[in-house]
Order: C-alpha cells, then sequence, then structure tokens
C-alpha cells in the first residue's frame, strides 16, 4: 500500500465531517501496526464511516471544534485583509441603517479643527522630506512592510504638498518616489548625516522661504560619524525646522532634535495615524520670531530694522506653433509650451524656475491660491439644536441633512454635531459635514460669506 493511497483515505475534506469516536492513544497504535496493512487500511475506512460526532481527548486535536471556533476569522493566509462584512449587523429593525451609520461616524469621527488665528506663515516653502532606507524599514508592523507604506503615503503626500501649495511642480519628486529599483532598504541611518545635507542644502536659500526637514524614521538607531549635538546646534542657527515622525517607538535623541529646531516629533500607532500625522505639513507652518538672522522674515543684514522681503514672479504666456521649438527645462523638441515672460525661454509646465534667468514662473490663479493659508477659514460651529427657521438641506450641496444613529453616544461624538449641522459663525449658514471639510481643507473660502 503506497503513502499516497494512506494520505487520500485519511485526509477530509473541509465540509466533510471528520469520525465522531474518540482518537486516543490506542488507536494512533493501532494505526501505526496497521500501516502497511490492506486488512487494517479497510478497517479504519469501516470505522470511519460508522461513527458520528466532534469530540476529541488524549493526544488528538479536533479539526472540527477548531473550525467552529475560528469561524468568521478566515485562513491563516487571509490575515492581511480586513473582514468587513463580519463587523456589519442588522438592527432591531432588520436594516443595516445603523451599522452603516456607526462605520461612517467611525470614518469620519477625525474632524479637525484648524488653527485660523492671523499669523504669519512661509508662503515659498523649502522642504526635505528623508525617508529612511535602513533593514529597519523591512519590518512588516502593519499591513505592508514600512517601506512600502512610506512610499506610497509619500506620493500621496507629495501631490496634496503641492496642490496646497501650488508653487511647484511634483513630477520630478513623483518620478523618484515611483522608481523602487534606486529605494532598497539595507545598512543603518544616519541622523547627523541628514542634519549636514540639510543644513548644507538649505543654508544658503533665500529669507523669504521656510526651511524645513520632515524625517520617515523606522529604525530605533542612528549611526553618526561625530557628536550629533553639535550639528543640532548649528542647524538651529540656521533657522531650520526638523520634523520627525517615528514608526517604532519614542526616541530621545529625536525627540531633543525636535525641541530644538522648533519642529515637531510624533510616533504612529498605525497606518492611518502615520498617514494623518504626514499630512499634518501639508499646512505651512508659523515663521519664527524675527531676530538677528536675515533668514525666515528676520532683519536684512544691511538694515537694523525688519523689514518686508520681496521676490519676482512672472505671469508666463501660453505658446503653440507649427515648428517645434527646444524647451530649456529638459532639452526636447515641443510644439506647445509656457513662455518666460524675462527671458522668453520655453518652458513645459508650471510653476517653475526658469533655467535661463532663474524667475520664479508661476500662474495668476495658482499665486492666489497659496494665499489662502494666510487667511483661513473660521472654524464652523457644531449645531446641537435646530429651530423651524433653519433650511433643511445644506446651503452649500442642497442635501437634506442627516442625524448620527441614536446607538451613538456622546463621547463619541467629538467634534461632530448629532444633527449634522455645522454653522459658519460669519454667514450663519448651515452646512453637512461633507461640505464642512471641503471648504476648509480644499476651497479655503466660505460660500455662504461669498453670496
Amino acid at each position: 500500500m503506497s503513502r499516497k493511497r494512506m494520505e487520500r483515505d485519511f485526509i477530509a475534506a473541509d465540509d466533510e465531517p471528520v469520525s465522531g469516536e474518540e482518537l486516543g492513544e490506542g488507536d494512533e497504535s493501532d494505526l501505526e501496526n496497521d500501516y502497511s496493512s490492506d486488512e487494517g487500511l479497510g478497517r479504519m475506512r469501516g470505522s470511519r464511516g460508522a461513527r458520528g460526532g466532534a469530540g476529541v481527548n488524549g493526544k488528538g486535536v479536533s479539526t472540527r471544534s477548531a473550525s467552529s471556533r475560528d469561524k468568521g476569522k478566515g485562513k491563516a493566509w487571509e490575515g492581511q485583509f480586513e473582514r468587513t462584512w463580519d463587523m456589519v449587523q442588522e438592527d432591531e429593525r432588520g436594516t443595516l441603517e445603523g451599522a452603516v451609520s456607526d462605520m461612517l461616524l467611525t470614518s469620519k469621527s477625525r474632524r479637525v479643527l484648524r488653527d485660523t488665528a492671523s499669523i504669519q506663515r512661509g508662503i515659498i516653502r523649502h522642504v526635505y522630506l528623508v525617508i529612511d532606507l535602513s533593514s529597519a524599514m523591512l519590518v512588516r508592523d502593519f499591513k505592508a512592510t514600512w517601506l512600502d507604506l512610506t512610499l506610497q503615503y509619500a506620493q500621496d503626500f507629495v501631490n496634496e504638498f503641492f496642490q496646497q501649495n501650488p508653487i511647484g511642480n511634483p513630477a520630478d519628486h513623483l518620478k523618484v518616489l515611483q522608481n523602487k529599483k534606486k529605494l532598497e532598504a539595507r545598512g543603518s541611518p544616519s541622523l547627523q548625516n541628514v542634519l549636514q545635507l540639510a543644513k548644507t542644502g538649505l543654508s544658503h536659500l533665500p529669507p523669504h522661504g521656510s526651511r524645513e526637514v520632515i524625517v520617515i524614521l523606522g529604525s530605533l538607531t542612528t549611526t553618526d560619524p561625530t557628536n550629533i549635538h553639535q550639528t543640532i546646534a548649528e542647524t538651529e542657527a540656521e533657522r531650520i525646522r526638523v520634523n520627525i515622525i517615528g514608526l517604532s517607538a519614542d526616541m530621545k535623541i529625536c525627540r531633543d532634535i525636535c525641541e530644538q529646531t522648533n519642529g515637531v516629533y510624533r510616533v504612529a500607532r498605525d497606518d492611518l495615524a502615520f498617514r494623518d500625522l504626514l499630512f499634518e505639513f501639508v499646512l505651512p507652518p508659523p515663521t519664527f520670531a524675527p531676530s538677528k538672522s536675515h533668514v525666515l522674515g528676520g532683519p536684512s543684514p544691511a538694515a537694523p530694522t525688519s523689514s518686508a522681503d520681496l521676490m519676482q514672479m512672472g505671469f508666463p504666456g501660453l505658446i503653440s506653433s507649427t515648428f517645434p521649438g527646444v524647451c530649456s527645462c529638459h532639452g526636447k523638441l515641443k510644439t506647445t509650451g509656457y513662455s518666460c515672460p524675462r527671458c522668453k525661454a520655453r518652458l513645459c509646465d508650471v510653476p517653475t524656475e526658469c533655467r535661463v534667468c532663474g524667475l520664479t514662473v508661476v500662474n495668476a490663479p495658482q499665486l492666489a491660491r497659496s494665499y489662502r493659508h494666510l487667511f483661513p477659514v473660521t472654524n464652523y460651529e457644531r449645531v446641537m439644536q435646530t429651530s423651524d427657521d433653519n433650511s433643511p438641506s445644506c446651503f452649500s450641496c442642497a442635501f437634506p441633512f442627516t442625524t448620527l444613529a441614536h446607538a451613538v453616544q456622546s463621547a463619541q461624538l467629538g467634534y461632530l454635531s448629532p444633527l449634522g449641522r455645522y454653522r459658519c459663525p460669519k454667514c450663519m449658514h448651515h452646512f453637512c459635514l461633507e461640505c464642512d471639510k471641503l471648504v476648509h481643507d480644499a476651497l479655503g473660502f466660505c460660500p455662504g460669506c461669498c453670496e
């Protein structure tokens, strides 16, 4: 009798009931004695068909009870997927309205109240995005490795960054982040080398722009060639703000770097929190107070008092010609593009910096959109009770307001309104939650105040 035949006869399918008679040590010994016997094999098959039940004692393993106990958890190889359908349950009326409302509440529970104070912020931003490429980024703590998750969120961050700060072009940055062949994780990181690189690349920049460094660190160690504290002091002297997002645990050296450079240090507890922490740096940070240094709004070295720093910008014209011309940015022949208003060089896309004369070329709508961070929209107020005079639908999208499920407790509401209404303190119009987020995250102005 071959071994393949024995395994085919004794392995039951997932939906086939297993033998009910208890399989103890004596049965195991009988199986070993009758392993090569056709008579013993037939006796075992016959006993399996006559048995019923699912209990197993002794050293045996109950596959039936394990299947019942793990029902709803999926296979081991399905552990990376979320079985969201298991969380949906019917309410007392037999509908899924309560479950859907709770899931929507969970996804919208983070209604961010932005800082709407009138403070000076940098319009022109010079930012270094540093990603840890050490072997520690290969840890699979979330659904994917830290490196894959970081590269995915970094691309989303770059797109959102240039959408909210439209004086720049994200094409070259996205091309680098999408080239995974050059982003292999190996070795150990060095925070001192990061600070040295940032100090070398940002110290010579003009004073009208901010100087920022965003570090995504997954390692718990840093391999530095010399004294890192001296490098931190030099970075602080150059008015460079260093922000660090940790993926593993809190590190004192990271906290010291951020505190001395007026940056922010946070540790992500999960993948969603990691994305939220990274997107907090989309908004321009407040500028430093004026000091003896001429950078970041401080007084000029030639003037004893503080003065505004101005920079030249040009509005290009869209051109289209029958014969192609060479663009100054890539050196390729193109029939369409933009013309620099100063040197008349051809440019592929805007906003950008002219490679010939160095002029910052930007469209007027893009420049106007970058100023909305200086005049933010006031946060809408929660409406806890309504009257007959209030409109039953949102002022912006005209959809009727929907109240939250009654099972939702007040502790779960946070900054949410149980009536689904949010009122502008200036125009007193009511808006829904979706329009509230759209106004403060994308539009930058209140539709009711513009009426």
